[in-house]
């Protein structure tokens, strides 16, 4: 959709320098030429920002996030062979 505002920006230039055009009629065209030319930067950019950004079903949440690093805390205990956090070791 941005395209289209290049192209609208296109057709003002073009017709601002027509010859036969009052000096009124070349100030508007040349003002809608700036306006549309600025739309179609802002578009472009837009698209190239949301076009990077990551969906946001896949954030994870805070819950999801503790019950990973639980895991992870607990698969690093098992292969060192300690004891859990919280936990006794039966040693006598």
């Amino acid at each position: 959709m941005h395209w289209m505002y290049l192209f609208a920006s296109l057709a003002c230039l073009a017709l601002a320098m027509v010859r036969t055009m009052p000096t009124f009629g070349v100030l508007v065209f040349l003002a809608g030429a700036l306006g549309f030319m600025l739309a179609w930067i802002l578009g472009w950019v837009s698209s190239r920002i949301s076009s990077k950004s990551r969906d946001v079903s896949y954030i994870m949440s805070g819950d999801e996030l503790k019950r990973l690093r639980e895991q992870a805390q607990a698969r690093k205990l098992s292969q060192t062979g300690q004891a859990a956090p919280g936990e006794h070791r039966g040693e006598s």
